[in-house]
């Protein structure tokens, strides 16, 4: 019987595009391409590594979890110290570690955290400025987690998403976002079951648009109703973005 082996993952998606491999190429520009052609060498057998999920292009994780079957003899502790040797330096294996012989990263994920950056105008960032969002205009806090606050429970999330059409449930259920400043920035945090494509991102570009006063809070509502993109905020760029961890 194969071995499941579990990865936990932290990347800068700065220089990839994305999680995921497209079509059959090497996947060498996408941060699981990367893992797979080193696990691939170190066990001499072609690896298939699943994430819990898809992050975009430009988008980072601290906490990203993986697994892979494998008949590789090598211990964990061993595993992980060639990865760290042979991976790029954008790419950390925080920890290796055995599977149940049914865990699957994906399909068993029971929630998700993810948390996006903007720089509060006026202030320095100098080693933190790649990874944070420079919205040009002040933000009011509370009309924010006004907003915030609705789209807490389960609902249709279709209008805050880039998916256009999909036979798939695009129903959700976001368990928390908690918005506060600190050291210059303001940290959107989201914790829910699972996310659409583009969901946070968008959300987020949505709240900011409500904290600027293009948009009022009451107008979440307009987007839940009517399940149109068009009626949603821009699009948050990526590189404030961040998988924060998985729970199982």
């Amino acid at each position: 019987m194969k071995r499941n082996i579990r990865l936990l993952i932290e990347y800068d998606g700065a220089n990839y595009r994305g999680w995921q491999k497209q079509g059959k190429s090497s996947g060498a520009d996408t941060i699981q391409g990367r893992l797979e052609q080193v696990l691939s060498k170190m066990t001499g057998e072609e690896i298939q590594l699943i994430g819990s999920g898809r992050t975009d292009a430009g988008v980072h994780a601290l906490g990203q979890v993986a697994n892979f079957h494998t008949d590789c003899s090598h211990s964990c502790d061993e595993m992980k110290q060639y990865l760290i040797a042979h991976l790029p330096s954008d790419i950390g294996v925080l920890k290796v570690s055995e599977a149940g012989e049914r865990f699957h990263s994906r399909l068993n994920a029971a929630e998700k955290t993810y948390r996006y950056r903007i720089a509060v105008p006026g202030t320095s960032h100098a080693f933190e400025r790649t990874y944070l969002w420079y919205f040009p205009e002040p933000l009011n806090l509370p009309k924010m987690r006004q907003a915030a606050s609705y789209l807490i429970g389960t609902h249709d999330f279709k209008g805050f998403s880039s998916i256009k059409k999909t036979k798939k449930s695009t129903i959700r259920e976001i368990h928390a976002i908690d918005i506060k400043q600190k050291n210059g920035e303001i940290q959107i945090t989201f914790t829910g079951n699972g996310f659409l494509h583009n969901m946070v991102r968008i959300i987020t570009g949505t709240l900011a648009e409500i904290g600027c006063g293009k948009k009022k809070p009451e107008d979440i509502f307009t987007v839940l109703r009517s399940k149109n993109r068009q009626d949603a905020g821009m699009t948050a760029p990526p590189q404030g973005l961040f998988l924060v961890s998985v729970r199982y």
